[in-house]
């Protein structure tokens, strides 16, 4: 196993199209991070990079401590696995893993121990005389994993690996990959545009945009406290809901107008805001609830059009107009059942603690000691 150190690594095409800026991040042994983001941003190419396979254009890669920039990709001792399996359609399950010790030239009985211990652990046993075609894509893909695991590498990559399955089989192979990095910990690096899958493997989330590193952190913290309008939006499902809004100030008293409301800000979070600030309010789905009749203290309401009822299960998702704008609401599902149908109006009610403001200009998440002018 080993660390990873980007510094300052970035990849330009005809020396002037840049896919990668500057680019610093560290990554601990063992650790499994998840780059996240659109189509475009650069996570692939970044991965590409760290295996070899797309020469680097600046900077310095580091693995286990040592500089790899100019090293080919089987000198890296990395292992990767791609979105489309890569399997040989005319070797059996057994063969496919088994190819790279042989191509080592490694002892025939290690080689059967070693694709037996690996098949036990991804739950290929019953399949090894098996070819790809009699398999599931799930099944495939586990095959795949195998291949790679089995050289024993210091780093593991995954190129959008679940992309080709199905929500079960996604779902199912999410938690293989979970629980063979708990067994393992080898270094991971997995590359996903699917939040789901970021939030549930990941031990930190490198969000990406544009060629460069928008947030790093935990799930939980890119979920709780994104720094950015474009962290906010891209992270939780549903999406959260935004509303442009301004600063006003009465005597000493923050509010936040929008919507045609004037919410009071209590919170020492936002103490530092200006008067005629312009901000971007933004509430997740499942912080909006129906309203009660007594309320406690830092709570605040609005009143909404209900113009779509979309059934989840235990939840369901209310599209309502407030106004001229569209936001939703996830409420429990007895409870939309009873009180949401469309065309009425439904009181939501919201806690102080759960907003979040954004810099109209500059997208940034509104914190203690910012100073927002109008």
């Amino acid at each position: 196993m080993a660390n990873i150190a980007c510094r300052q690594l970035h990849k330009t095409y005809d020396q002037k199209t840049a896919v990668l800026q500057p680019f610093d991040l560290e990554i601990a042994d063992g650790e499994f991070i998840v780059l996240l983001g659109p189509s475009g941003c650069g996570k692939s190419t970044l991965l590409r990079m760290i295996a070899g396979l797309e020469d680097i254009s600046g900077g310095e890669l580091h693995i286990g401590g040592a500089i790899v920039n100019d090293l080919p990709p089987r000198a890296r001792n990395v292992a990767m696995v791609f979105q489309n399996y890569a399997l040989y359609p005319h070797m059996t399950v057994y063969d496919n893993i088994a190819f790279g010790l042989r191509r080592l030239k490694v002892p025939n009985d290690e080689i059967e121990r070693r694709v037996r211990e690996v098949a036990a652990i991804l739950s290929l046993d019953s399949l090894l005389e098996r070819k790809p075609r009699a398999m599931s894509g799930g099944q495939q893909q586990r095959t795949a994993i195998a291949r790679a695991m089995i050289k024993t590498p210091q780093v593991f990559l995954f190129d959008e690996p679940l992309s080709n399955l199905d929500a079960k089989l996604r779902a199912q192979l999410r938690a293989d990959i979970k629980r063979l990095h708990r067994r393992l910990r080898t270094t991971t690096l997995y590359v996903t545009h699917d939040q789901l899958e970021a939030m549930t493997l990941a031990d930190r989330v490198v969000l990406m945009k544009g060629g460069h590193i928008e947030q790093i952190g935990t799930p939980a913290e890119l979920y709780n406290h994104p720094r950015t309008l474009f962290a906010a939006g891209f992270i939780g499902t549903p999406a959260m809901n935004f509303i442009d809004g301004v600063v006003e100030k009465d005597g000493g008293q923050t509010l936040l107008v929008c919507a045609g409301y004037r919410w009071p800000l209590t919170s020492p979070r936002f103490a530092a805001l200006q008067a005629g600030a312009r901000v971007v309010f933004g509430l997740r789905p499942n912080h909006l609830r129906a309203a009660q009749e007594q309320e406690q203290p830092g709570t605040h309401g609005l009143a909404c059009v209900i113009d779509l009822v979309e059934l989840l299960g235990a939840e369901a998702l209310i599209s309502f107009q407030c106004g001229a704008l569209s936001l939703s609401a996830l409420l429990p599902a007895n409870a939309a059942n009873s009180a949401a149908q469309v065309g009425q109006t439904l009181a939501l009610a919201f806690d102080e603690e759960h907003m979040h403001l954004f810099d109209a200009d500059s997208g940034l998440a509104v914190a203690v000691g910012a100073q927002l002018s109008g």
